[in-house]
C-alpha cells in the first residue's frame, strides 16, 4: 500500500507540473480541471503534442526568460484555422507570458503577406505554404519567413451552390469557377490535386479566382463563383444561410492535412529569441486547450466574439465538434473535421512545394529538403518542447497518403513524374 501511495504522490506531482508549465495561471488551471478533469488534460496533451508525455521536471522548473519586446501586433484571418493564435488572447495566454498582444484582424491573405513583408506585424496567423512562397520570392520580394508551428490539421471543405446539388462528379465540372483564399494555399494544391484526379487540368478546365475568405459567400450567392475551397466558418455559413451545401470536407482527400501556421520572419527569431519562445509556448497551449473536448465550447465562447470571428458559437461548434449539417439532408458527426497539431513536419513542406512546382509556380529546380529544412522549424519546436517538458517527436518525416496515394518525402521528384497532369505536361 505503501508503495502504491507513492506511485501517486509522484503521478500527481507530475500531473500538477505539467499543467503549470502549459498554464502557468492557477485560475486557469483550477478551471480547467474542474471542467474537465486531470485524465482529459493528459489525454489532450498527447493528441496535440505527438508523444506528449512529461520527461523533465527540471526542463518544466526551469526559470522563464523576460520576453526583449512585450508588446507585439500579431495578424490573423477570422476563421477557426486561427483558433490557438486567436484563443490564447481571451484565455489570458499571452499576458501569463509576458506579452501585451495586441491582435489585427486582417480580411485577406494578401493583406497578411504585406503588412509581414513590411514589418507592420510581429509575427501572424499564415497558411502553411505562404512563408515557403515568401521565402522563394514568389508573388513578393524574397524574404526568409518561417513556420513555427502548424495551427491546424484539416478544418477546410469544399462547397457547392444548391443548384448542383445533383452535379456533385467532378467529372462533369468543366466550365465552372471556384473561389480559392490564396495561391500559395493547401485549398489551391488540395482542389487542384482533386480536380486532376477526377481527370480535369485546373488551369484549363475550370476557372480558379482568387478571394477573401469572408468575400466568398456573398459571391457564391450573387452566382458569379459556383463553389469555394475554404477554412471554417464559412463553409458551414453557407449550409446555416442555405445558399450552399458541403460537397467533401477536404480530410476526405488528406486526412490530416496541414492548414495554417503560426510564422515570424527569420529577422524577428534572431532579434527576439525570448520573445519568440514565449510566443510559441502561449500559442501551443492554446493547442492544447482547442483540442480538450471539454473545452472546446469555452474556447468556442471566446473566439466567436466580435473581435475575433464574430459568428454565432452555435455555427462554431458544429465545426469543432464536428456534428454539422451537410447542407444535403444529412447529419454528420466527424470528431477530427478539425485538429490542432502543432508539429511542422518537413514531409508537409515538401509535399506543398511539389505541389507549386507541379502547377508552375516554382520554374526551376529546388532542393526540396533545404527548403524544407530552412522554412518549417521543426528542430526549433522540438527544442521548445523540450524545453516546457514534453517529449519531442522523433524524425522529420511522417507518411503521408493523398486520396490513396502514398507520399515519399525522400523522393519528391520521382512523386512529381507520377502526375500525368501538371503544368507544361
Amino acid at each position: 500500500m505503501a508503495d502504491v501511495s507513492v506511485e501517486t504522490h509522484i503521478q500527481q506531482t507530475q500531473e500538477a507540473a505539467l499543467l503549470k508549465a502549459l498554464f502557468p495561471a492557477s485560475a486557469l488551471r483550477r478551471k480547467l480541471l474542474q471542467t474537465v478533469g486531470a485524465a482529459s488534460l493528459r489525454a489532450a496533451v498527447a493528441s496535440a503534442l505527438p508523444a506528449g508525455a512529461l520527461v523533465s521536471l527540471q526542463a518544466m522548473a526551469q526559470e522563464q526568460r523576460t520576453p526583449e519586446k512585450k508588446d507585439l501586433k500579431l495578424g490573423f484571418l477570422p476563421i477557426t484555422c486561427a483558433t490557438p493564435l486567436i484563443g490564447a488572447h481571451p484565455m489570458g495566454l499571452y499576458q501569463q507570458r509576458g506579452l501585451n498582444v495586441q491582435l489585427v484582424k486582417t480580411p485577406g491573405w494578401g493583406t497578411i503577406r504585406e503588412r509581414m513583408l513590411k514589418g507592420e506585424l510581429d509575427a501572424t496567423h499564415f497558411l502553411s505554404p505562404m512563408p515557403l512562397a515568401m521565402s522563394l520570392g514568389l508573388g513578393s520580394p524574397a524574404q526568409p519567413m518561417h513556420v513555427a508551428s502548424i495551427q491546424n490539421t484539416n478544418g477546410n471543405a469544399i462547397t457547392l451552390h444548391q443548384k448542383h446539388k445533383d452535379n456533385r462528379d467532378p467529372k462533369n465540372w468543366k466550365g465552372m469557377r471556384f473561389g480559392i483564399p490564396f495561391e500559395h494555399s493547401m485549398h489551391n494544391y488540395l482542389l487542384r490535386y482533386y480536380l486532376a484526379e477526377h481527370g480535369l487540368n485546373p488551369d484549363k478546365d475550370v476557372t480558379l479566382q482568387v478571394m477573401a475568405p469572408p468575400d466568398m459567400l456573398a459571391q457564391l450567392k450573387a452566382q458569379t463563383i459556383d463553389g469555394f475551397i475554404v477554412a471554417e466558418p464559412f463553409n458551414q455559413r453557407a449550409v446555416f444561410e442555405g445558399v450552399g451545401f458541403i460537397h467533401l470536407l477536404t480530410k476526405a482527400i488528406w486526412d490530416g492535412h496541414p492548414c495554417c501556421a503560426f510564422g515570424v520572419s527569420a529577422a524577428f527569431i534572431q532579434q527576439f529569441p525570448d520573445t519568440f519562445s514565449a510566443l510559441y509556448r502561449a500559442i501551443i497551449s492554446a493547442s492544447v486547450l482547442a483540442s480538450l473536448p471539454g473545452s472546446r465550447e469555452q474556447m468556442v465562447q471566446a473566439i466567436a466574439q466580435p473581435q475575433y470571428l464574430n459568428q454565432p458559437p452555435e455555427l462554431l461548434m458544429q465545426v469543432m465538434t464536428g456534428k454539422y449539417d451537410d447542407g444535403l439532408g444529412t447529419r454528420h458527426d466527424v470528431p477530427d473535421r478539425i485538429l490542432f497539431d502543432p508539429v511542422p513536419w518537413h514531409s508537409q513542406a515538401i509535399w506543398m512545394l511539389t505541389q507549386m512546382k507541379r502547377w508552375g509556380y516554382v520554374k526551376n529546380d529546388v532542393n526540396f529538403q533545404h527548403i524544407a529544412d530552412q522554412v518549417f522549424l521543426l528542430t526549433d519546436a522540438k527544442k521548445q518542447m523540450a524545453q516546457a517538458g514534453w517529449r519531442a517527436p522523433e524524425g522529420t518525416m511522417r507518411s503521408h497518403r493523398i486520396m490513396g496515394k502514398a507520399f515519399d518525402a525522400n523522393k519528391p521528384d520521382e512523386y512529381l513524374r507520377s502526375f500525368p497532369i501538371r503544368a507544361g505536361a
